[in-house]
């Protein structure tokens, strides 16, 4: 077991290493160690070379987790990722080769230009933790993760995901471009591939595990509860959204909350833990009504100034 006092120390320590990679974005360092504490499935949307791909491995590495990596493209098969079986003939029998699934952290590197029929291969890894192949159900790794990173919809050669695997994902974060400082720092240092290649572990997988366990424990009021269902309920009105948040959504929601208190170090949730993460654990579940030009995001945080505090 993690000792309690040492808790704090050692996720400290890991954002600040990951900060050191992915610099001026602490705020979305922050979401994504929350993200993988929650045990949830993690979605990095933005343009090419702002360091999506970086922060996926500057995560496992940091988290100590076996890593695999796809990249992928029009072709990718299903079996591509779940393995197959071969004839052997010294063995005069079929014998399974798993394949890049079967890790504790899949990097779904353009996860959207990949055919439909592929993506839809990771929706039974990402709810059940396994994968059912040629008849035979196949525990993953755990912990299991996919990190996915995503190109924006309007650039060639790419496919919308559907809703039921955005549904999957935790969290949907956007790194945008660094501000003045930051890039500056990219500019002047170390290449960020070298530095990914020396990156130490901050965690090992069975640890991460306990603190998943410790983040369940972050107590929740009937007022903190309250709330939620309020901004379920608000999503649900028809005022905002086309369609509300489902159930699923809303239990997703209370474990960022959860992590999100247990990164700052407290037993309990606040409405602050909630409206830290909704535009990220809600946002790609949601189609807005009319957004007067404020996108998916700015809709979730205008509902969250409408809905009042308990």
């Amino acid at each position: 077991m993690v000792p309690v006092m040492h808790v704090k120390e050692k996720l400290q320590a890991l954002l600040n290493q990951l900060n050191t990679v992915i610099v001026g974005k602490s705020a979305q360092v922050s979401d994504c160690v929350a993200c993988l504490l929650a045990g949830g499935h993690l979605l990095i949307e933005d343009v090419p070379g702002v360091g999506k791909t970086t922060l996926a491995h500057a995560l496992s590495r940091s988290f100590g987790l076996q890593f695999s990596r796809v990249q992928f493209t029009a072709d990718l098969m299903p079996s591509d990722l779940s393995g197959v079986s071969i004839y052997e003939r010294q063995k005069e029998s079929f014998v399974f080769h798993p394949g890049p699934m079967f890790a504790q952290v899949l990097l779904a590197d353009e996860i959207n230009r990949a055919s439909p029929k592929t993506q839809s291969a990771l929706l039974e890894a990402m709810e059940e933790k396994q994968v059912t192949i040629e008849g035979q159900t196949r525990p993953l790794p755990l912990p299991f993760f996919v990190i996915a990173t995503q190109n924006p919809q309007d650039q060639l050669g790419t496919y919308a995901l559907p809703e039921s695997q955005l549904d999957r994902f935790h969290m949907r974060i956007s790194l945008g471009y660094p501000d003045r400082a930051a890039e500056r720092e990219l500019l002047r240092g170390a290449d960020r591939r070298e530095m990914l290649d020396v990156l130490p572990a901050r965690l090992a997988p069975h640890e991460l595990l306990e603190l998943q366990q410790l983040v369940q424990q972050v107590h929740a009021a009937e007022p903190l509860l309250n709330y939620l269902q309020d901004l379920l309920a608000a999503t649900r009105s028809g005022r905002w959204f086309l369609q509300g948040l489902s159930p699923r959504a809303g239990i997703a929601i209370m474990r960022a909350a959860k992590a999100q208190a247990f990164l700052s170090g407290r037993d309990y949730v606040a409405p602050d833990d909630i409206a830290a993460i909704l535009p990220q654990t809600a946002a790609h579940r949601l189609i807005p009504v009319s957004d007067a030009g404020r996108g998916a995001v700015g809709q979730v945080r205008a509902m969250l100034d409408a809905v009042p505090l308990p």
